[in-house]
């Protein structure tokens, strides 16, 4: 049995929630998670790494057990997330490490790659997108509406993604047998995008995630010229970021292994042992040739 650790750090002031385990000398994993949701996706996806491997997954401020302090008392822009972030990988004494990025975490591992790329040993991408390939139109629409002007109107539409329905659509679309994903999940998430004031914290990074597109053409380079290692595992029945998001890594780490695997944007809750078999293959040759 492995012992997941949950544990407390104060970085920047912030009270950060993280899951740890793993030895400590072993090569570290970070795990970045994405909206809505925090750590609590990687529950059953840490016990299957830490056997040889360091697993540290750290629950954004705003989201999950962290600190969330109101939108008027802190700025939240993924530049910021990410120097929390990076800020507890110093405490931790983490220096070099494979990040793992889904939708959320993707802008912010993004922003680790280019602050340091020495750092990063290997990219595992879970429906983190990098490429306008990615976006999917359909859903959006919305959030590029509500970055071009901010009315009632607009910002009433993407205040719908903090609804239980647009919540649980979030875990379910895509999935083959819906039955396999746990309805603890959108419960969960609702219940911590519920609190008083949270909802301001979610319009304020729905705003900033206009400053993520920018970074593309920089990040393609440092993956052009560096060639990281990079697995692309990808629910291709998401409807937020599509398969093309996966299959656009090609162009620029001809060598990416690409798997568009059945099920959605949490592929996790559906193709764990799936994803977790691809990561310990793929690791297993990058990390220990």
């Amino acid at each position: 049995m492995v012992n997941v650790h949950h544990r407390y750090a104060t970085v920047q002031g912030r009270r950060l929630f993280y899951r740890e385990a793993g030895p400590e000398d072993a090569p570290a994993i970070v795990l970045l998670h994405g909206f809505p949701t925090s750590s609590f996706m990687f529950r059953e996806l840490i016990p299957a790494l830490a056997d040889r491997y360091h697993v540290i997954a750290p629950d954004h401020l705003g989201f999950g057990l962290s600190d969330a302090p109101p939108a008027e008392d802190f700025a939240y822009t993924f530049d910021a997330l990410t120097g929390l972030t990076s800020g507890l990988l110093d405490q931790l004494g983490v220096s070099r490490y494979v990040i793992y990025v889904q939708d959320y975490g993707a802008p912010i591992g993004w922003r680790l790659v280019l602050d340091d790329p020495d750092a990063i040993t290997a990219i595992i991408t879970q429906n983190g997108n990098a490429y306008e390939a990615g976006f999917v139109p359909g859903f959006w629409t919305t959030v590029w509406d509500y970055h071009r002007e901010q009315t009632p109107e607009t910002e009433k539409a993407v205040r719908q993604a903090l609804t239980l329905d647009a919540i649980r659509w979030q875990y379910l679309t895509g999935v083959p047998d819906e039955t396999l994903v746990s309805p603890d999940t959108w419960h969960h998430d609702v219940a911590l995008v519920s609190r008083p004031g949270n909802d301001r914290v979610q319009l304020a990074l729905f705003l900033d995630y206009a400053t993520n597109p920018p970074l593309y053409p920089r990040l393609h380079e440092v993956l052009r010229e560096r060639k990281p290692p990079l697995l692309a595992v990808w629910g291709k029945g998401d409807e937020i970021f599509g398969p093309d998001g996966a299959r656009a890594f090609a162009a620029d780490v001809p060598e990416a292994e690409i798997h568009l695997l059945e099920g959605g944007h949490f592929l996790l809750e559906s193709a764990l042992d799936e994803v977790a078999r691809l990561i310990r293959d793929f690791l297993g040759r990058k990390l220990h040739a």
